[in-house]
């Protein structure tokens, strides 16, 4: 078993707030590494060509050529290399906008073999044209279902995921799990990706994730949970560094 964050080095208090949430919550020793875009590309096996366009925004939108549409964090499309990365047995992914607030190894010991890929089934339409930083939101089929999902290695339907379709299929494809049937897509309960301002705010959730912009952006400072996340980012900055975050570590 293993865990990749999605880092983003916009983000990196975000990304703390992930990794050390998961990791005080496990009662097994998991690795939980972030899942880095330039690590990938140094390896040589991320080869999508990126390019930076201008926006109303105070920086330059990163733009995916294959898809031809913007990606709003750098492991937009990152995330789907993890067969190269973990390689064995089930890996989870989770965004880096996250905090763990239970136990993940729960979710990991309900997970049947007969399925490639496990995730919140959302029924997720945004209203808004725009989320996080002022990114564009994008819509797609199955949105938000591979922002957490756990995947199994060993499946033969996850063999499609070569490196040239990696590099040469659109974002938006690649989200929406094109290469599955349904059948072979498991569900996990809504808990595991609660979404903020947006899921049942009845349900409990183990994992919320902050989609629409973390607390610390400006906009989402009251977002449910806010004050549990502003707690966990104070912790990290005590501690005065990022905790190592390459995919090698």
């Amino acid at each position: 078993m293993s865990i990749w964050i999605g880092y983003d080095d916009r983000e990196d208090a975000a990304f703390a707030v992930a990794r050390e949430s998961c990791r005080h919550h496990m009662t097994m020793p998991i690795p939980v590494r972030g899942l880095l875009l330039s690590d990938l590309q140094e390896a040589g096996l991320y080869r999508r060509p990126i390019e930076y366009r201008p926006s109303a925004a105070d920086r330059p939108v990163m733009w995916d050529v294959v898809s031809d549409a913007p990606q709003s964090t750098m492991h937009a499309n990152a995330r789907f290399f993890l067969p190269f990365l973990a390689k064995e047995g089930w890996a989870m992914f989770c965004d880096g906008d996250v905090m763990f607030r239970s136990n993940v190894v729960r979710a990991f010991e309900r997970l049947d073999n007969s399925k490639a890929v496990y995730c919140v089934k959302h029924k997720h339409k945004p209203a808004k044209s725009v989320k996080m930083d002022s990114q564009v939101q994008t819509k797609y089929k199955r949105k938000n279902w591979s922002s957490v999902f756990f995947m199994n290695m060993e499946h033969p339907a996850n063999r499609a995921l070569t490196i040239d379709v990696l590099n040469n299929t659109p974002g938006r494809d690649l989200h929406g799990f094109f290469w599955l049937a349904d059948c072979d897509i498991g569900e996990l309960d809504v808990s595991w990706n609660w979404l903020a301002g947006v899921s049942d705010p009845e349900i409990e959730p183990d994992i919320v994730h902050f989609t629409e912009g973390v607390p610390s952006m400006a906009g989402y400072e009251n977002a449910p949970y806010a004050p549990e996340w502003f707690k966990w980012r104070s912790d990290w900055a005590r501690g005065g560094r990022l905790p190592s975050v390459s995919v090698t570590r």
